[in-house]
């Protein structure tokens, strides 16, 4: 049964924006089961990546996934998937928002049903005393790898889960979500004809490579390693800031700041936590195109939250 940690005035900012709760929902109980798509898409891709990536090696070739994979991993998972659909921290035109999207699902990961339903079940199970080993990181590398990257977790008593009018019910969303492999190919074709298999290569197989393997990893050690500036009463899971990952990850792996504030669109907030996901939105902003960012000093006081850091108490104090 879900702890009741937080109190009416402050529940509306903090809750799980697609999960219904119902007084049965458990997430301690479940099955971990093979996914065979996602297995041998992500499994294909890798082989790929790693027999034919040597192969096909250019300089043109590694900078083209260098660009692709941080244009996508920010534009696309932190701001579009992240921030934006999951936890609706800004607002911006419809356009956009769908550019944001087809740009996560351009990451490799899945489409966007689906990333906000595995994010949002996990979101709910960690904020509970306890919660399966699967939504908690807790076996390890390795198994976590397989777990995450080829399996899926069946909950016996789960949530419901409704992505609400605007998004569930959003035609090119359904679109993505039905179609998130093939959305590859477009890009697979206009890369072969300007820089042929190199650019094929590169800028597809080892980008979705390194873009799944990278989103696994910073999760795993997110919720497992490094300093805190925050601690959630009665939460299985407290989450870890990792400063070396911020730039990789775009500032999702400031993750023990995101875990005190999920619906601020800043998730570096204290001096020297580069943010490039939130510099990005503060850029659409300067030119009209996002507005209604809320970052912490605009959110309602979290019942529960406690700081534990010197940066953290001198801003709980200002």
């Amino acid at each position: 049964m879900q702890a009741n940690t937080l109190n009416d005035s402050a529940a509306g900012a903090y809750k799980v924006n697609s999960l219904t709760i119902g007084a049965d929902a458990d997430p301690t109980a479940g099955t971990v089961a093979w996914d065979p798509a996602r297995s041998l898409w992500n499994g294909g891709m890798l082989l790929a990546a790693l027999i034919l990536g040597p192969m096909y090696f250019t300089w043109g070739a590694f900078f083209v996934f260098l660009i692709l994979l941080e244009v996508t991993m920010c534009t696309g998972h932190s701001v579009g998937f992240h921030r934006r659909l999951i936890h609706r921290t800004f607002k911006c035109p419809r356009w956009l928002e769908r550019l944001l999207v087809w740009s996560g699902t351009l990451v490799g990961m899945h489409g966007p049903f689906w990333v906000i339903q595995s994010h949002d079940f996990r979101d709910w199970a960690q904020r509970q005393p306890d919660c399966h080993p699967f939504l908690k990181h807790g076996q390890g590398p390795l198994k976590d790898a397989w777990w995450n990257l080829h399996c899926k977790l069946e909950l016996k008593d789960p949530p419901r889960f409704d992505p609400g009018p605007g998004i569930g019910d959003d035609p090119f969303y359904r679109f993505l979500q039905k179609t998130w492999m093939l959305q590859q190919v477009p890009l697979a074709v206009l890369l072969y004809a300007i820089g042929g298999m190199p650019w094929l290569v590169w800028g597809i197989c080892v980008r979705v490579t390194a873009g799944v393997s990278m989103h696994w990893f910073v999760g795993y050690i997110c919720h497992t390693h490094g300093p805190q500036s925050w601690l959630v009463s009665n939460s299985a899971i407290q989450a870890h800031n990792v400063p070396w990952a911020a730039i990789p990850s775009m500032g999702e792996s400031w993750h023990n700041n995101h875990h005190a504030f999920p619906a601020s669109a800043r998730h570096g907030i204290h001096p020297g936590e580069l943010d490039i996901g939130f510099q990005f939105i503060r850029w659409l902003e300067q030119r009209g195109l996002a507005w209604d960012i809320q970052t912490p000093d605009c959110l309602p006081t979290r019942p529960g939250l406690i700081a534990v850091s010197e940066a953290a108490q001198a801003s709980s104090r200002g």
